[in-house]
């Protein structure tokens, strides 16, 4: 019965050592994987941008025929409201 014992001991013992290295590697590789991660998503967020910036203005210019009627309008709300609106009162000062 004692070496029953003493076999089912070293058999935990094993396991626990086992569960142990695996837990250390699991932890490690899973840093390393999210620093990978991060800057790679950091990298593509920059490119990413960057084509932005390049794609953005030939995007507008190819809009514009389709956003014109909607800019003339609003064009020209704004230059009725404009010119209706009176100037602002001056507080007067007193000294």
């Amino acid at each position: 019965m004692i070496e029953l014992m003493l076999i089912c001991v070293i058999v935990g013992a094993l396991w626990i050592v086992g569960s142990l290295i695996g837990l250390i590697f699991k932890v490690v590789f899973g840093l390393i994987g999210g620093i990978f991660g991060l800057l790679a998503g950091a990298i593509g967020l920059f490119i990413g941008g960057l084509v932005m910036l390049l794609v953005l203005p030939i995007v507008a210019l190819s809009l514009l025929p389709v956003c014109l009627p909607a800019l003339l309008l609003f064009g020209l709300i704004w230059a009725i409201v404009h010119a209706t609106r009176k100037p602002a009162a001056v507080a007067p000062t007193s000294r």
